[in-house]
């Protein structure tokens, strides 16, 4: 046998030997095999939604171009909607319709006060036991209310009932709720609280970012539904009774241009009412309604006044302006921004001018009737306004927001919409 065929014989003895050394400690290949993961698809979570709810805000005036933080975190971040407007150019009215998605002839709230208005009337309607808020707590979620609900919600009414919906609530009470400097606040079912001398913006900030704190830390399980309601920028009220029913009038109160916080009220010395065509015009618009082109032309004195009550508006906005900035940092630093809906709007719109008018809403003009509407949230386009084909009110937020909560027929009611089920006079919006 040669040297060649010795070795090679020899290598393979070895080789064998070793494996027989190994085999023990080896382990048989389909051993280590294991079935892929089954990657099941987790459901989206259901997204928070915020809603801050400003009193009497123009959009006509061109308000919200003094709110930076609006216009960086809401406008540049979301969608403008350029032609949305309110049901009736009033509070009461226009925030029944907010909640109900219904128009002030179908809530028949028609008026501030009773007894054609006012929280009584939401109550005596039956809306208490049938609105947004309930609806939203059947869908799963955590319902918060601060600031103002309704007009005639007073120290004496509070509890009769209390308002149903809200896992927390903190109410503005009349007859301090337009008082800047006075406010009075209940929250859940304790007494209510007054803050006199503290600045009611300011009081309303820590309970919402409050409110926010404890909802955020119940995600994911529970997606909250957040309404912020500041008076801003309100006029300032002084209601005369604690007790306001059918004897109520324009003379049971005294009213003045809003109460900036102290560190806005060196703002805008130079700022006027915007001189549009409509301002004060030197010939009434042809065709107005008589006691429209009765009004006499306002004097330089008259206008004064005016441009002075309106810095005192962006003033008192600029608290609500600080509130988005915190909003944002709270959601953000929670990871929470980009799965929750933010809705900027108000009740009604204004004048200061327009038409010869003192300032005032109630007006079916259009600084009295369309308002600002601005959502940002998943999904919603950024930086984008929309056109003039695409005209949206009051009555459409309600429908909307249940679908952003995710609202579906369930089983049964597959021939049963949404505005049937709910009874609803809007749609959601485009």
């Amino acid at each position: 046998m040669s040297i060649l065929v010795l070795l090679v014989v020899r290598s393979i003895r070895r080789l064998l030997l070793l494996s027989a050394w190994l085999a023990p400690l080896a382990v048989p290949v389909a051993a280590t095999q294991h079935p892929l993961p089954q990657h099941h698809a987790t459901p989206p979570a259901k997204p928070n939604i915020l809603v801050i709810l400003t009193d009497d805000q123009d959009l006509h005036m061109d308000s919200l171009s003094y709110m930076p933080n609006l216009q960086k975190h809401l406008i540049d971040e979301g969608l403008f909607f350029r032609h949305h407007y309110c049901t009736v150019a009033l509070c009461c009215p226009s925030r029944a319709s907010i909640w109900t998605g219904k128009a002030a002839h179908n809530t028949n709230i028609t008026d501030v006060n009773p007894p054609h208005g006012g929280y009584p009337k939401f109550v005596s309607q039956g809306f208490n036991d049938n609105y947004l808020p309930l609806w939203l707590q059947d869908l799963g979620y955590t319902t918060y209310y601060t600031g103002k609900l309704f007009n005639a919600h007073s120290v004496v009414n509070y509890n009769k009932p209390f308002p149903r919906g809200w896992n927390e609530s903190d109410f503005l009470l009349d007859p301090y709720t337009y008082e800047y400097l006075n406010a009075t606040f209940q929250q859940n079912t304790d007494p209510p609280v007054s803050h006199e001398g503290s600045y009611s913006t300011d009081v309303l900030i820590n309970k919402s970012l409050a409110f926010l704190t404890a909802a955020v830390s119940q995600r994911p399980d529970h997606p909250f539904f957040l309404t912020i309601a500041p008076t801003a920028p309100h006029s300032n009220v002084h209601i005369h009774s604690a007790l306001i029913n059918s004897t109520f009038t324009n003379k049971s109160v005294t009213q003045s241009p809003p109460i900036p916080a102290a560190r806005h009220a060196h703002l805008f010395e130079n700022i006027t009412v915007p001189r549009t065509p409509h301002f004060n015009p030197s010939q009434p618009q042809r065709g107005s309604a008589s006691w429209i082109s009765n009004l006499p032309l306002q004097n330089g004195t008259n206008i004064a006044f005016n441009d002075h009550f309106y810095r005192s508006r962006l003033r008192a906005l600029q608290p609500v302006d600080e509130l988005i900035d915190s909003i944002i940092a709270k959601l953000e630093a929670a990871g929470q921004l980009e799965n929750t809906y933010i809705i900027y709007t108000t009740d009604n719109g204004y004048h200061i001018g327009q038409h010869r008018l003192q300032p005032g809403k109630q007006c079916a003009f259009e600084e009295d009737v369309s308002v600002p509407f601005i959502v940002r949230g998943p999904g919603v386009p950024r930086g984008v306004s929309t056109g003039g084909g695409v005209v949206t009110n009051h009555v459409d937020i309600a429908p909307t927001i249940l679908r952003l909560a995710g609202w579906e027929a369930g089983a049964g009611e597959e021939r049963v919409g949404m505005v049937e089920k709910f009874g609803l006079d809007g749609a959601v919006m485009p």
